[in-house]
Formats: structure tokens, sequence, C-alpha cells
């Protein structure tokens, strides 16, 4: 995504261009997924930013970086916004009608707009959602290595049990050799690899693409979440994880100047991790019940004693924003040092684990195997 700062006239006699005829191969087809993503969020919000830092009207920064956009759904997307600009509506108003856009994004706007900082606020939008994909590429970097060799760990023993154990469970039966338990458990698992491999296969890719419609269900995310957190280490960066975006979203919140309890209602709606909202919900009645911030967080174990002693301290010297700033910066800090830490101690368990695995694998083959050439020496 990137605009050029060119004649709008020239840009509006493109995109009618465009729009006459467009090839089927030039459409995107968006299965289960959101057509107006986080890192295109995170480019929309950088560039009108700029734009409108700039002098460029709103509807005209809008055109331009429509005119940026390649993918149809986001164009049609930015039209009608400009659209509904042009019939009088203003830009949160515009944002609401679509459902890729949450609460948070659109009371953000709403008070930039009512306040004459819309530039600013558009910018820590771009800031936040450049966090959150930094924050996601870094996790999808701590996992990936460790992730290939997890797989090719599971298509070796998958192999193994496949092709190797039947030809050595052909020669136990054969000589008729009695097998310890463990070479037992070994063959069984393999029949069932052989009878139901093509079936579990299937589930998992059902399991795979129904994800989609289980994360809408509060029995699922309540279930995932809260098996990621008891997870040793990965919970734990997990958490940190979405601290940074609720630290984050707070201090643009704060700098906007909406009020605590409006912020973590926000914030609730923007942040989809249960064991997060749960507790937010805790801190909004106790706020409302007169308690401070500091003190409502103080019962929830999920933010730490720093969070806490340095939110005390903000609420003593007024200095909200300031603290939340340094608390993101501090957590996004943790985040990355974690993400290096759990690639690189993810890698020699999952060897570990894979050479368990086929060790018992093969002592439960050569077993048998020394008892049938005692029996025939």
């Amino acid at each position: 995504m990137g605009f050029q700062l060119d004649n709008i006239k020239s840009v509006k006699k493109q995109q009618n261009k465009s729009s006459d005829k467009t090839s089927f191969l030039q459409k995107e087809i968006t299965l289960f997924g959101n057509s107006f993503s986080n890192k295109i969020k995170e480019d929309f919000y950088t560039e009108l930013s700029v734009l409108l830092k700039a002098g460029i009207t709103l509807k005209d920064g809008l055109e331009l970086i429509e005119s940026a956009l390649k993918k149809k759904p986001q164009k049609e997307k930015l039209q009608n916004i400009s659209k509904a600009i042009v019939s009088g509506s203003s830009l949160s108003e515009a944002l609401r009608n679509h459902k890729e856009f949450s609460e948070y994004e659109y009371y953000s706007l709403k008070i930039g707009e009512e306040t004459g900082t819309l530039m600013e606020v558009t910018r820590q939008l771009g800031e936040f959602y450049a966090r959150k994909n930094e924050q996601r590429r870094n996790l999808i970097s701590a996992l990936t290595y460790p992730m290939i060799i997890l797989a090719t760990a599971v298509l070796v023993v998958i192999f193994m049990l496949q092709y190797v154990v039947p030809m050595f469970q052909d020669i136990f039966e054969q000589q008729k050799v009695e097998l310890p338990a463990i070479t037992k458990f070994i063959i069984n698992c393999s029949e069932f690899i052989k009878s139901y491999g093509s079936l579990a296969l299937i589930g998992l890719f059902v399991l795979l693409f129904s994800r989609a419609f289980f994360n809408k269900k509060l029995w699922y995310k309540k279930t995932k979440d809260k098996l990621v957190m008891r997870l040793p280490f990965v919970g734990e960066f997990v958490k940190t994880v979405y601290l940074s975006q609720f630290t984050q979203a707070v201090s643009l919140l704060t700098a906007s100047k909406v009020p605590v309890v409006n912020s973590i209602q926000l914030v609730k709606q923007m942040i989809s991790f249960y064991p997060l909202q749960k507790a937010l919900e805790g801190v909004e009645q106790d706020i409302l019940k007169g308690k401070s911030l500091s003190d409502s967080l103080k019962q929830h174990q999920l933010f730490d004693d720093k969070m806490v002693a340095l939110v005390k301290v903000a609420e003593e010297t007024n200095q909200n924003e300031f603290i939340f700033q340094r608390l993101n910066m501090q957590y996004n800090t943790q985040v990355q040092q974690k993400s290096k830490l759990l690639s690189t101690l993810l890698e020699p368990v999952i060897i570990m684990i894979v050479g368990v695995l086929v060790g018992v694998i093969l002592i439960a083959m050569y077993l048998p195997m020394f008892k049938l050439s005692s029996v025939l020496g």
C-alpha cells in the first residue's frame, strides 16, 4: 500500500477506467477472513495521517489511498466510505457501518473529530496496528522453525508406523515370537494409523477450517485461551503480548482524553483475549463502584505488581499517558526477548521429543529380534 501525491483528477479518471472492467484473476477471494486486515489498517491510518498533515482534505486523501489499492474488496470499501463522507457522514460514522472496524476505532476517531486532532489520532492508530503486526511477526518467526521441525518429526513417526513397523510385524508373526508389552503397543498404534489414518487427517483439516466458526463462540475462546495460559513459558509469552496491546491502547485513548471507564470498555472490545476481557470486566465494575484504576487492577493476577505500582504513580502525578507509554515500551521489549527465547527453547525440546519417539519405536521393534536370535541360536 502506497500513495502518490499526483493530480487528484487524474486519479479519478484512472479509477473510472479501471472500475469498468475487472478480470476474474484480479478479484480477491476472501475465505473466512477479513478483507481489511490489521496490516492494511496499519498502512491506511498511517498514510491518512500523512495526507491530513500535508493539508489534503479527508475525501481527497481517501481517494488517493483508494487509488493505490489493488484488491477490489478493499477499493470498494473505501469507495463506500468516501460516498458516506460526501453524503454528510463523519469518518467515524462511515467506518462504523463496516464490521471490519471496531468500536475502539470508531470512538477514537470520533474523539479526534470532536477535538480537532484527527490527524494525531490516525497517526496513533497506525502506530497501534504497526506494533500489533510487529508482535504477530515476532510470534510467527519464533514458532516457524520449531513447527517445521515438529511437522517433520510427525511425518517421520507416521512413516515408521505405516511402513517400517508392519515389516517387523510380519516377521514376528511368522516366527511366532512372544512380544513385549511395548512392542504390542507400537503395533497397535501402527494398525490404528493404517485403519484410521485417513479419517484422522480429514478430521484435522475439518478442525482447522472450522476454527473460523468456532472463534465466534464464547465457550471455544474461553477454553482455548485458558489452555494457552496454562502452557509453560508459552502462556507467559502470550500474556505479555496482550498486556503490551492493552497498555498501548490505553495510552492512545488517554492521549485522546477518553475517561478511564470508557477506555476500559473500548479496550475490552478491541482485544480478543478472554482472560484479559474477563479481568477488564471486573476492573470496569470496580471503577464504577468508586475504586481507583490501580486498586481495580490489583484484584486480578493477570496484571503484575509492576503495572499496578506504576499506574498508582500515574494516578497520583496525573501522568497516565506517559506511564502507559513507558509500560508499553517495556512490555514490547519483553515480547521481543521472549520470542527469541521461545524459539531457542522449543527447538531442542522438539528434537529431544523426536529422538525419544523414534528411539521407543526402534527399541520396541528390536527387543523381539534379540529374543528371536537367541531362540534360533
